[in-house]
């Protein structure tokens, strides 16, 4: 099992910027071949933001591709996301999100438990 904790959302006004983290921990040896982000807005679908890959290759979904950027830390097990020129439309929930396996078990998905970000005035 790993466990992913996100931390940095919160209320931002629109123009601005905010950086999110997250830190993947487990009991277990584990390998994450795909760390990112997805967001999910009220009334609304879940969505892509980025991905990373291992080998630090991204993709980002359509409405944030020029405006946000993610990076992770394969060392450390973490992934951040720099989100600039937000829109009263970037808000939602965002959940970290990873796909790899621990010591002796299949690769599977897992989540974060999601932190708000707001963008208003």
């Amino acid at each position: 099992q790993v466990q992913l904790v996100e931390s940095g959302g919160g209320l931002v006004q629109p123009g601005g910027s905010l950086t999110l983290s997250c830190a993947a921990t487990s009991e277990r040896v584990f390998s994450l071949d795909i760390m990112g982000w997805y967001r999910q807005a009220p009334g609304k679908q879940r969505e892509l933001v980025a991905i990373v890959r291992s080998d630090g290759s991204t993709n980002y979904g359509t409405s944030v591709e020029g405006r946000f950027a993610s990076s992770r830390d394969n060392a450390k097990n973490t992934v951040s996301l720099q989100m600039n020129s937000l829109k009263p439309e970037d808000t939602a929930v965002y959940s970290c999100y990873a796909h790899g396996e621990t010591l002796g078990t299949y690769a599977r998905h897992y989540w974060g438990a999601g932190t708000p970000v707001t963008v208003s005035s």
